[in-house]
């Protein structure tokens, strides 16, 4: 017999499995989860499954069971953020104006109310009361005791990235320790900006707006894993925003995809380089990075009541100096994480093609704030710390809030102090707590670089708070060098810096420093809103991202011909006189292939008895693209296609009776199909990673 090799082509080129047996016949694993590497899912196989009619084939086509593209009136984006979050939105028929949410409520003195905080509260009966500036204003106002009762979160979109083992029954911790379901909290939070949007809408329009003209995008980092990203999607359904039957209604955006489409868009103007290469927006290479920003900061000052940008349907002049093929780094540095991504243009049309898959990790300025915690920690006690945090919740929000704002004056040459003033009630409790003050405190720390000043403040030197900054920048450098490092990332052009924590000049001063001579560094002057207009604008034009690295190896658990001397003595099953190799992994695309926006990976099947009522097709994926088994470490079953072949007479059914297998890849979700040719019965099933 001749070896089959399984050569599929995807893009281009071809994407070899490892495994190769000496069978055509290939039949599906059991739905029994494998619990060890040498365990046998497919033991159990009470019948004998599929078996591939020749030749597979590969089609690069859309789907064409896939319904024509709903028409919707608005897009609306969601920039759901780690720290802050908001929403922005385009009537279809006036895609060159994108409009920011109204001003919300509230607002901190040194802090850009364009976004507002990811802040949630519940009432003591856990039912949703208030989100962003209201939420926490409401929680500050509450009498301690009461305040106890409540349920406060905020910061609580890095646990989707944090946890290993994410599912539906997840939980997140609220300021006063109680738990509650994560899943309800962000169907919560989207909710309400769904409820928020629609009644803007509404009023601009002057008549009621509904839910299903809207097409609703929401951003996530790229670099969080499929389970998160499903999360999301989850949510958005629970929230109302769209729904399983309708998913199209709904885009799943990857956020520094979206800064990159906005950033396209960019004219000189709009822009600022920290490179010293070229003189743009009317600084000359001697203007410091601190000047140029504080000009720039000033030109929004000055349009602050207008909310409505317009983006113009041309190239912009940094993107005209690029050619067919050029590279350029995206940054996406927000409070959680940092995403790096690695695209190249492709003309005519300025499509973009994703170079090298999503890297980067949790760098976000985040890492500041944990920073603060040690060096308070370091100074008045973890014990005390952790105690204050239980007993005065609403006071430690207080003191990160007064942290936030000093946090933001933070300048590479800044000479004077900054002073971070204590809540009373951090002075008072920690007073019964430790039964000295807090000045005697610092004097005992050795902390030499934080002062007491007698009006109720810490005073933290210059050097100081850039030291605070210091380990979550040189994360971010590191895993900038490591990237530069890679083949597919030399002679990059451009690196756009985006994200709220770009806007802070310690990490503007550190990039440039580090890569100014490898290519030219541009922040758009709007750096906290770039992923949100460029997430509208995605939503208007899906299509713009072509080419996408697959994130994961995909495939499905088959029975092969066992071949001695090959395969594993363990993975040996004798069935009806046939010796069969188990739980192979028969690959359909690899780990960081290139994947185009909507591809169709097709192959045919057979029953290898014609008697077969049911096809169950168990599909795997994996982290790595070396995987030979189901059972290999890391393997995770993410989705079962079951199709019922009865409802034909025995004469109807051809002697080889066609299945038709696809899989659609390219697009920020994955969806598989069989169809039965002969009934034209057909199944099909999202890719789940949170449900298995």
């Amino acid at each position: 017999m001749m070896e089959n090799v399984g050569v599929y082509r995807f893009c281009g080129c071809a994407a070899k499995s490892k495994v190769k047996c000496d069978s055509r016949w290939e039949i599906p694993a059991s739905e029994t989860a494998p619990t060890s590497a040498y365990s046998s899912p497919a033991r159990s196989l009470g019948d004998t499954g599929i078996t591939p009619l020749s030749p597979s084939h590969i089609v690069n086509d859309a789907d064409p069971n896939v319904s024509e593209q709903q028409t919707f009136l608005v897009v609306v984006a969601v920039d759901f953020g780690t720290t802050s979050s908001g929403y922005a939105y385009s009537f279809t028929k006036e895609p060159e104006c994108i409009h920011v949410m109204r001003r919300w409520e509230g607002g901190d003195p040194g802090v850009s109310n364009q976004k507002t905080p990811t802040t949630i509260l519940l009432t003591p009966e856990r039912k949703f009361h208030s989100f962003g500036y209201a939420a926490r204003d409401f929680y500050h106002d509450l009498d301690p005791n009461e305040a106890k009762q409540w349920l406060y979160l905020e910061k609580f979109k890095m646990k989707l990235h944090t946890t290993g083992d994410l599912t539906m029954d997840t939980d997140l911790t609220a300021a006063n320790g109680k738990k509650v379901k994560a899943l309800e909290i962000f169907a919560y939070a989207l909710q309400y900006f769904k409820e928020q949007a629609l009644k803007e809408l509404s009023d601009q329009a002057g008549s009621e707006f509904e839910n299903s003209d809207v097409r609703w995008v929401i951003t996530v980092p790229a670099i969080w894993k499929q389970p998160a990203k499903q999360f999301m999607r989850q949510a958005a359904y629970q929230a109302g925003l769209a729904s399983p039957d309708n998913s199209e209604q709904l885009i799943i955006a990857l956020e520094p995809e979206a800064a990159s489409i906005y950033c396209r868009k960019l004219r000189l103007h709009q822009m600022i380089e920290l490179s010293s290469k070229a003189a743009v927006n009317g600084y000359s290479s001697s203007d410091t990075v601190g000047a140029g920003f504080a000009q720039a900061k000033e030109h929004i000052r000055r349009n602050r009541q207008s909310r409505t940008f317009l983006v113009e349907n041309v190239i912009g002049e940094i993107w005209s100096e690029l050619e067919e093929g050029d590279k350029y780094v995206v940054v996406d540095s927000g409070g959680g994480t940092v995403d790096l991504t690695v695209h190249q243009i492709r003309l005519p049309e300025g499509h973009l093609k994703e170079l090298y898959k999503a890297t980067g990790g949790p760098y976000g300025s985040l890492g500041v704030d944990y920073e603060f915690e040690k060096l308070l920690c370091k100074i008045f006690g973890e014990d005390f710390i952790e105690q204050f945090k239980i007993k005065r919740p609403a006071a430690w929000v207080d003191l990160m809030i007064a942290f936030e704002s000093r946090k933001r004056a933070a300048a590479p040459d800044r000479t004077n102090p900054l002073n971070i003033t204590l809540p009373f009630s951090f002075i008072d409790y920690y007073k019964k707590f430790r039964g000295h003050s807090v000045e005697h405190a610092l004097r005992k720390s050795n902390v030499d670089f934080v002062k007491w000043s007698s009006q109720g403040m810490l005073r933290m030197s210059p050097d100081a708070m850039n030291a605070l900054f210091k380990p979550t920048i040189d994360s971010i450098i590191e895993h900038l060098r490591d990237l530069f490092q890679k083949p597919e990332v030399s002679t990059v052009k451009f690196l756009f810096l985006v994200g709220g924590f770009a806007e802070a000049p310690l990490l503007q001063q550190a990039v440039q420093a580090a890569f100014g001579d490898k290519c030219r560094i541009i922040i758009p002057q709007d750096v906290g809103l770039t992923i949100l207009k460029g997430a509208v604008l995605f939503g208007l034009d899906p299509a713009v991202i072509k080419v996408r690295r697959s994130p994961l190896t995909y495939g499905v658990g088959v029975l092969n011909r066992y071949v001695e001397g090959k395969h594993p003595p363990e993975k040996l099953l004798v069935k009806d006189g046939t010796r069969w190799c188990t739980d192979v992994f028969d690959k359909f695309i690899s780990a960081d292939q290139s994947v185009a926006l909507g591809e169709l990976v097709k192959r045919s099947y057979t029953p290898a008895k014609p008697s077969q009522l049911v096809i169950v097709i168990n599909i795997y994926s994996s982290e790595h693209d070396d995987v030979s088994f189901i059972t290999d470490p890391g393997v995770k079953k993410c989705g079962t296609l079951r199709l019922d072949l009865t409802g034909t007479s025995g004469t109807a059914v051809p002697p080889r009776r066609e299945i038709q297998t696809l899989m659609q890849f390219g697009d920020t979700e994955i969806k598989a199909t069989a169809i039965d040719i002969a009934t034209s019965k057909s199944v099909k099933v999202g890719i789940d990673f949170l449900n298995y």
